[in-house]
Order: structure tokens, then sequence, then C-alpha cells
């Protein structure tokens, strides 16, 4: 097959040539922009998942509507090390430019809330931290500059969704890794979007994170279950699992064998980034159309080997040398379960609790060690996003797959 002709995109964040198995949510939030477009209250949103079910493609997907809807549109990505207040006014700047507001007085009031929101400091800031947002406006002294995040992200996107309202456009923020926001950062980010909502101003959130996002946002702000619509994106399906291999391939003139389709889907357990790895690494090494089970055979030791060193293999070299015994013991457990659960796992234990998802007393039972000596290890894993807890007493991957790697390797 011509590599040059290969139509799968295993990269971080691309969007793959056939956006399958996430048609409810395209037609969910086209019902929120319409929604709010006639003047009607709406919730903010979250989509939810592990790494490697393409929230991040969806979230990029959901702003490319709300551009062709012609509303303004921010993203950023939170990071664990970095507060809220940056990266929050370079996605508003850049949304407000969207709008096409025409300048007055009314846009350079806002553009200066922008400018004084962003350049707050907290006390104590080193002068290399301050950021100038390139707005040639002059900050607004008196608004979103308290120098409380809660009250001024209030005030902010208060007047931001007034702006938009007065061109009869919306706004939307996406917030990607949302689960690396600041304790603050989240209280804030919650009683914004509770102010908007119940103003019914034309401004919503689109977040997205790792599972246990829903909990991180209502242990801050217990309204949050409310505030937020939940969309879990999972694998894919048998049959959207082949769409996004059959389509791409069929648009290039070739196309798969029934028993090679079962085979991808074995392999790759349906995973949209597993889906498009094993894609690229068998179209290159397979001679013709249609490919076989045997091209899927040939081809998925490469796609597994650079799965090893780019989606694997560079996390787990994140972790110390006590947190790998951490991720092996979870490993180990998590090929054995538990006997109420076989059900549930032959289908991808999906369902109920996570895939490989195991007890902290079990893990600390296996290590022989005590719970209490082992959580300096759990919480470094936690901050890393090497797992996660969507539940008290219960630990799982962030990285679909995590288990079988780590249990191939010892």
């Amino acid at each position: 097959m011509d590599p040059v002709m290969n139509p799968y995109a295993p990269g971080a964040g691309q969007r793959p040539p056939e956006l399958a198995g996430r048609d409810e949510q395209l037609k969910a939030f086209s019902v929120v922009l319409e929604r709010i477009a006639r003047g009607r209250p709406e919730r903010s949103m979250v989509l939810t998942g592990l790494r490697g079910v393409g929230k991040t493609v969806l979230l990029n997907a959901l702003r490319s509507a709300a551009v062709r809807a012609k509303w303004g549109t921010g993203k950023l990505e939170a990071r664990p090390d970095q507060r809220l207040r940056r990266p929050m006014a370079a996605a508003l700047h850049m949304a407000v430019r969207e709008l096409g507001h025409p300048r007055g007085e009314e846009l350079d009031h806002v553009l200066g809330v922008i400018k004084a929101f962003a350049q707050r400091e907290a006390p104590g800031a080193r002068l290399r931290d301050r950021w100038n947002p390139g707005i040639d406006a002059p900050a607004v002294s008196g608004r979103a500059d308290s120098g409380d995040i809660e009250i001024d992200l209030v005030e902010l996107l208060t007047d931001v969704a007034g702006l938009a309202a007065d061109v009869g456009k919306g706004v939307a923020v996406f917030v990607d890794e949302m689960q690396d926001l600041g304790t603050e950062d989240v209280s804030a980010l919650c009683a914004a979007c509770h102010e908007l909502s119940q103003s019914a101003q034309p401004l919503i959130v689109v977040g997205a994170g790792l599972p246990h996002v829903p909990a991180v946002l209502s242990a801050s702000k217990s309204y949050s279950e409310r505030l937020f619509r939940y969309s879990r994106i999972d694998r894919l399906d048998r049959a959207q699992a082949e769409r996004a291999l059959r389509t791409p391939a069929q648009d290039e003139g070739a196309d798969f064998e029934p028993d090679a389709l079962e085979a991808m889907y074995s392999a790759t357990g349906g995973y949209p980034y597993f889906i498009q790895a094993y894609g690229k690494a068998v179209w290159d090494l397979a001679p013709r159309s249609p490919i076989t089970a045997d091209d899927v055979r040939v081809g998925a030791p490469e796609a597994e080997i650079e799965l090893a060193v780019g989606f694997f293999g560079s996390r787990f070299e994140r972790a110390t040398p006590g947190e790998r015994e951490y991720l092996r013991a979870m490993a180990h457990l998590g090929a054995q379960p538990p006997p109420d659960e076989h059900e549930g796992r032959s289908r991808g234990g999906e369902a109920g609790h996570s895939a490989d998802s195991v007890t902290t007393a079990d893990v600390a039972a296996h290590l022989d060690r005590t719970p209490q000596s082992l959580s300096p290890a759990r919480d470094s894993l936690l901050k890393k996003g090497l797992i996660y807890s969507a539940e008290r007493g219960r630990i799982a991957f962030t990285v679909p797959h995590f288990g079988r790697y780590l249990r191939a390797r010892s």
C-alpha cells in the first residue's frame, strides 16, 4: 500500500479522517448553540474520558461548530503549574476578536477589563511572570482586578457575554485538561458559570478532562453536578470502529476483509487513538487491498513499538522507581478480575468499575506495605495524571491498555 496515501492520523489531538462515534455529542452541542442564540438558558458542558479516546479532537470539533455559527471562541489548556488568569485572558481576547464587534467604547471597555484581569497578579508575583496580553486599550480600574479570582472571573465573563449579546452572538470558551485546574480556579469557574446560567447570558464553557473531573468540580461547588452537562467519551463500539477504519480506506480505493476488521478491533479495543496508530502501521506494511488478518498480524508489532515509546513509555518514564512499583502492582492486580466482575470485564470493563481499576488496599497488600506508607506515591501519580480516582478507595490508569503494557514488560 502506498504510504503517501495513508489516511490514518495517530497524532495527539489530531482529527482523524473519519470522526466516528461522536454524532450524539455534536448534535447535542448544535442544540445548545441554537438555544442560546434564541435567548434560552443552557448549561455549560464537560467531556470526560480516558486518554486516547479523542476528547481533544471532539473539543476542537465543537469549537469548529461554534465558529461556523459565528460565535466568538477561545481555547486554553490547563496546566498544574499555571494559574487561570493568563490563559483565560488570552482565550477571551481571541473570542472577543472573533465576535467582530465594531470598535467603540463598549469594545474598548471589555478589552480593558480583560487586560486588567490578566495583569492582576497574586501578591509577590515576580516581574518576569507578569504578562502583557497585547491589548492596546487601557486597563479598566475597578473591574475584574480585585485579586479574588472568583469575583474577577464572574465580572470578566459577564462583561464578555454582554458584548456578545450586543451583536446577537455567543461566546464559547474551551478548556482542555480540566482536571489540572487549581482548586481556587475550579471554584471560580463554577461560580462564573453559575452566574451566567442564572442570567441566561450567551457564554458557555466547554471543558474536557479525565474521568474524575466531575468529582473535582463537585468537591469545589456542590451545585456543579447540576451546573454542567456531562458527556462521557468512551471507546468506539464495533460498528463505529469499523467505520473509523473503513471509510478513510475506501476514500483511497482500499478496504479491509472482515477477519482483518475483527483482528483490528481485538488489538485496539475500539480506542480511537489506537485505531489510528494500528491503522497507519498496517496500511504501510500491507502489500495490497483488501487488507487481511495476516496483514494485521504483521503490522501490529510496528504499532505496538510506536505506542510503547510515544504513548506508554513517555508516561512511564515520568514515574519515580517507587511510583513504578506502584504502577506495576496495579497492572498485576488489574489482570485478575474480582469474582463478580468477569462479565463486565469481558466487555472491556468500562461499565461499573473502570478497566484495570483496583483498590488502594489491594495494592498495599500486594506490595506488603501499609496504605499510609504508599500515599505519597499514589498522590504523586494522581498529580502526574497517570492514575485517577473516581470513587473513594479505588484507582485506575488514565491510559487505556497501560496495565497490559506494564504486564508485557515485567
